[in-house]
């Protein structure tokens, strides 16, 4: 089996070079899903909840958002919480998948998270600060979580220094996937 990381910074477009590459033939694991999914699992949510200090029947996303731009503290505190879960949930995808000739892995913070190692190739999708940031706009996010988010994550300079394969993704579509297409013929 081999091992394809994807990551890039925060609306880099990681998950569209996802669909891109696996092109619904590979197994996909993505972290910010199983994230997502975390957020609906009661035991997670009242863990949530009460780490953080809030109300039950309110908006625990929201919430957890406001909680951060109070404190940038409470990003720790929730990765000590979520990235156990995620990596777990990695292992197992791994295992359920070993007889399979490319799996891909889309992760966010894999260097930063230093999973290097568990990857025979990193992909790490690069686009400019400006463009993530209107992209980030665009799917309804605030530019104050932007800048407290990516300020968190390496430089795509230090990024760049692990990953073997670099993709921009600035705007024009067409090359995008044409170099992503390019990729996948290689691996």
């Amino acid at each position: 089996m081999k091992k394809i990381g994807i990551t890039g910074s925060l609306a880099s477009g990681k998950t569209t070079a996802s669909q891109i590459l696996t092109g619904r033939k590979f197994p996909l694991f993505s972290a910010d899903k199983i994230v997502n999914s975390l957020y609906s699992k009661k035991n997670i949510k009242s863990i949530l909840f009460n780490k953080f200090k809030i109300t039950k029947n309110s908006n625990l996303k929201k919430n957890i958002r406001k909680r951060i731009l109070e404190n940038k503290r409470n990003i720790k505190k929730l990765e000590k919480i979520i990235h156990p879960i995620v990596r777990k949930e990695m292992y197992k995808f791994l295992k359920k998948n070993k007889e399979k000739r490319l799996v891909f892995l889309e992760i966010p913070l894999l260097i930063e998270s230093k999973l290097m190692k568990n990857f025979d190739t990193i992909i790490f999708i690069k686009a400019k600060k400006s463009i993530r940031l209107k992209r980030f706009i665009k799917k309804g996010g605030d530019k104050r979580i932007f800048n407290t988010l990516n300020d968190k994550q390496l430089s795509d300079v230090k990024k760049a220094k692990f990953s073997d394969i670099i993709v921009v993704n600035d705007g024009n579509f067409k090359i995008f996937k044409k170099n992503l297409l390019d990729i996948i013929k290689n691996l």
